[in-house]
């Protein structure tokens, strides 16, 4: 059932004491089911500073969501609810663990595609460095439907 689809996410990221910034981004990928859990695939582009790099989102109801990022950006990010995992993320300059904390993960995926919410916290060597909330729609391409931007508000 791999699906061409349309991708909108939007990224909220705040730290302490500083203004939150809201990173947006529009993008065609493929969406897929295995194993009873949804995948969510796409091409990074210069524009993210992940150029040469994919990133596949890994779905599993509304219990965890793995982010990976493979190609020269590598990182694994997993998500879930009231559970802190130590993950590791590299941009380039080497490896680093930090300490993602799940706090909520909303999931109306279906077959056709939907919506994807979550929040989580990253801390580094135990001390906050944000607090990050991602949003998500998914759409089959074509069908002459509109691509809903607004997803996940």
């Amino acid at each position: 059932m791999k699906k061409d689809v349309l991708i909108s996410i939007k990224g909220v990221y705040s730290a302490e004491n500083e203004k939150a910034d809201v990173i947006e981004l529009f993008t065609t990928g493929e969406y897929y089911k295995k194993d009873g859990n949804y995948y969510i695939s796409y091409e990074e582009s210069e524009a993210t500073g992940f150029g040469s790099s994919k990133t596949t989102l890994k779905v599993e109801k509304e219990d965890c969501v793995t982010v990976e990022r493979s190609g020269e950006a590598l990182a694994q990010l997993i998500v879930q609810r009231g559970v802190r995992h130590q993950c590791r993320y590299d941009i380039g300059y080497g490896d680093m663990t930090i300490g993602v904390s799940g706090n909520s993960i909303r999931s109306s995926l279906t077959d056709d595609g939907g919506n994807l919410s979550f929040k989580y916290s990253l801390d580094i060597n135990s001390l906050l460095a944000s607090e990050n909330e991602m949003y998500i729609h998914i759409q089959e391409t074509g069908g002459g439907r509109r691509f809903d931007i607004g997803a996940g508000q």
